[in-house]
């Protein structure tokens, strides 16, 4: 498999994994945190607009993981691709909306 493969395959995930808490949040009538705030990526945007931003990113990773290359399930290659972009997203979402929406906690030392 192409490098370029790999690297498709893990921005795919990274995409992906930003469309679920835009597009749930949207659907949910709540706004959240999007690229269109101001702030950007701090104030809130409507529930419209993460509706839309969450189903640009559904589109986008599909583009990534589908049409590039030849994904198959059974390769490891692909899936640890694939799952180090989604692992590595999740984790910046959660530190960077866990500041403002109660998900990160002080850690006794």
């Amino acid at each position: 498999m192409p490098w370029t493969d790999c690297i498709a395959y893990f921005f795919g995930g990274a995409v992906l994994t930003n469309a679920v808490p835009h597009f749930v949040s949207g659907v949910m009538g709540r706004p959240f945190q999007s690229p269109f705030a101001k702030p950007r990526g701090q104030g809130h945007s409507s529930s419209t607009v993460n509706v839309l931003w969450g189903f640009l990113n559904l589109v986008i990773g599909y583009l990534l993981v589908i049409r590039v290359g030849d994904f198959d399930l059974r390769s490891t290659a692909d899936v640890v691709a694939l799952g180090l972009g989604t692992l590595l997203m999740g984790v910046m979402m959660a530190r960077m909306f866990g500041r403002f929406n109660g998900g990160n906690f002080p850690v006794d030392g």
